[in-house]
């Protein structure tokens, strides 16, 4: 069952923006400034701690934050005001996302203990979710103890179902060998709890304090309890779906959404997304981008949408590859806010060009003939003949498919003839 939490937005954006306050000070304190460096060294911290009052120490904790909220944003080498910053006193939505974008990086606010196994670190994280379901179920606190022994069952099966092997892939139908015992974990997982409690009490999740009876016990604020309840009912909304898409891998997901209206796409990806850690899925999403079928490219994008902030640098290091650098480039530009009748001004003619050739394998792939006509009208190009000799110029490795299918879908004889001669010169490199 998932449980409304009582507060209202306007409340809830209150709360998150005393929480950011620090962050937002120091975003406008560097908004302020002339190509500041992205990682401000000793003179900037000191110059931004006598400006605010605030310890270097705390001006620099505030950095962190306002780079992980997006109220900053990279700009090459140094740093810009990201759009949330502009947004940020008079649009409450902007202002719970950043704090949600925060709290999804809890990780990278409080970094796990140096000395920490890797692999215990991962389990660690994979099992925060289930801890935040109960305490937002408990509708209280709940003790410490009670936290060790879910993190101890849910770190037992995470390992039981990375070390189990089908008695099949033996080959000889025998049990296979006992794994390996796990290796020793550095740090024990009472300290990992402590850390990640510790990282959710430091983004205003959650507080830790000692109980009545004297142990210590945690309990989701009223964002924290906002945020899990969020994600629980999009995983309770999913469990509902038809489509039932969020047991499935990136690229089975959105194929399974490829045939929804935009609006049940969208509820797809949010519960989706709810299921996993934002980090996973979005390189999860990016991969599945990488892949040969055009359609999942544009798809897998669409979902980053959803994700938003928390896929930005993600997304800024992707439009550095050839074959996402278009998608990428135009899901920054929105996310800051951009004009979208404008969108493809920030593309270069041949980047317009190269997405016009991948979404047209998109359609001939998996659309119908119609579809693919009113493409050709889409295009940047004034005429068929420019437009033809710039898709030859791009080099994209779909374009012959793409103008063959154009060709045969296109009622027009003459202009199909036109369009099925530029897909034999590009086919034997004639001009």
């Amino acid at each position: 069952m998932c449980i409304r939490d009582r507060s209202g937005p306007a409340e809830l954006a209150r709360r998150a923006r005393t929480e950011l306050a620090g962050a937002v000070a120091v975003a406008r304190w560097a908004a302020a400034q002339q190509g500041l460096p992205g990682i401000p060294g000793r003179e900037a911290v000191a110059r931004a701690a006598a400006a605010l009052g605030a310890a270097p120490d705390q001006v620099r904790a505030d950095w962190d934050r306002a780079r992980l909220v997006g109220l900053v944003e990279p700009d090459g080498d140094t740093v810009r005001p990201g759009w949330r910053l502009h947004a940020w006193d008079h649009d409450d939505t902007a202002v719970l996302r950043g704090w949600v974008a925060l709290l999804d990086a809890w990780t990278l606010a409080r970094p796990a203990p140096e000395e920490a196994e890797p692999t215990a670190v991962a389990e660690v994280v994979e099992a925060v979710p289930q801890l935040l379901s109960l305490l937002q179920l408990s509708a209280g606190p709940v003790p410490l103890a009670g936290l060790l022994d879910l993190l101890e069952q849910r770190v037992a099966e995470l390992r039981t179902q990375h070390c189990e092997v089908p008695y099949e892939a033996s080959g000889t139908g025998e049990r296979p060998a006992e794994p390996a015992p796990a290796q020793d974990p550095g740090v024990p997982l009472p300290a990992l709890l402590d850390w990640a409690l510790d990282a959710h009490a430091s983004v205003g999740a959650l507080v830790v304090r000692e109980g009545a009876d004297g142990r210590r016990e945690a309990e989701l604020t009223a964002l924290g309890n906002w945020a899990v309840w969020v994600k629980l009912e999009q995983i309770c909304v999913a469990a509902q779906s038809p489509a039932g898409n969020i047991e499935q891998p990136a690229a089975d997901m959105l194929r399974g959404c490829a045939r929804l209206t935009p609006g049940p796409a969208r509820a797809e990806y949010r519960a989706w997304l709810a299921a996993r850690p934002v980090g996973s899925a979005v390189t999860e999403l990016l991969d599945a981008a990488r892949g040969h079928d055009a359609l999942l490219r544009g798809l897998a994008f669409e979902a980053l949408r959803v994700v938003g902030a928390p896929a930005e640098a993600a997304v800024r290091a992707a439009a550095e590859e050839p074959w996402l650098r278009p998608y990428a480039l135009l899901w920054l530009f929105e996310l800051e806010g951009g004009d979208p009748e404008d969108a493809l001004r920030v593309l270069t003619r041949g980047e317009a060009t190269w997405l016009w050739v991948d979404t047209g394998a998109a359609i001939a792939d998996h659309g119908e003939s119609p579809l693919l006509v009113r493409h050709l009208e889409s295009a940047v190009q004034g005429t068929v003949p420019a437009l033809l000799e710039e898709v030859r110029a791009v080099g994209h490795p779909r374009t012959v498919q793409v103008l063959v299918a154009l060709a045969a879908a296109h009622p027009d004889p003459v202009l199909a003839k036109t369009v099925r001669r530029a897909a034999f010169q590009v086919h034997t490199g004639g001009s």
